[in-house]
């Protein structure tokens, strides 16, 4: 069976969160108001070397816009991005028709209350150390990294090591 092209395995598709998750959650702006967001290179690397082995496809849903995001999404080879989404569960529901799988097979990284809905639906569930503590407690792993600081990358690790057992 396949699930997003992949076959099916334990995970197939992880949901990453932008702030707080990818990044430290802190917006920054310029003097001109230019919206600025950091990233970390060991999310990055996660994201963009470890998932592939594993057969993961990493997919965006953010309920924020932003330019930045669609770019570092390029850089690591992620071609679905979902931006200004109010309803992460309904976007799941969507996720989950189009790729032909049910939500055991998702993997969802996220760190507050707009998450939890989608996130309790998913097979496995992982939040960065500093999430709030309604995600921490539906949360199936909880990175020893902070949002923005490698915990995406920690997730990336626990998905390598249970997909090994």
């Amino acid at each position: 069976m396949l699930c997003g092209g992949f076959e099916v395995k334990k995970y197939n598709v992880v949901i990453l969160d932008v702030d707080g998750t990818l990044t430290d959650g802190k917006l920054y702006f310029s003097a001109e108001g230019e919206a600025m967001k950091a990233f970390n290179v060991k999310d990055g690397y996660g994201i963009r070397h470890i998932l592939p082995q594993l057969g993961i496809m990493p997919v965006i849903v953010t309920g924020r816009e932003s330019r930045i995001v669609q770019q570092r999404a390029r850089e690591l080879g992620i071609s679905e991005v979902y931006q200004n989404v109010a309803d992460k569960a309904a976007k799941l529901d969507e996720l989950s028709v189009r790729y032909g799988c049910g939500f055991e097979s998702f993997a969802y990284i996220g760190d507050d209350l707009n998450d939890y809905e989608a996130m309790k639906r998913c097979g496995f569930k992982a939040c960065p150390a500093d999430a709030v503590v309604g995600i921490q407690a539906i949360a199936d792993y909880i990175a020893s990294h902070s949002g923005g600081d490698g915990a995406v990358r920690d997730v990336c690790e626990e998905l390598a090591r249970l997909s090994s057992l």
